[in-house]
């Protein structure tokens, strides 16, 4: 039998390590990655992206169901907007 991986802070935090590797491969296909077509390079760029939809997925699904998480941790591309600093 299959031993059912434990959904904690630890698989919580693992998810948004690998979700911050995915936009991080997703920023060098963008930026170096060279291809021979235009297509070739949207299927590898549709490949990364519906993986790092499905973490990001249940990542949301984990923080919805209660699971506590060290906002530090979040990659940048889940974090909220940071508040304009107002200047005095």
């Amino acid at each position: 039998m299959k031993k059912e991986v434990p959904h904690d802070k630890y698989f919580l935090k693992s998810l948004h390590q690998e979700i911050a590797l995915y936009d991080r491969k997703l920023a060098h296909l963008e930026k170096y990655a060279e291809f021979e077509s235009v297509a070739d390079r949207e299927g590898a760029e549709s490949k990364l992206l519906t993986k790092r939809a499905s973490l990001a997925e249940t990542a949301k699904q984990l923080v919805a169901d209660g699971v506590e998480f060290n906002p530090a941790d979040l990659p940048r591309s889940l974090r909220d907007p940071e508040p304009a600093s107002l200047g005095g």
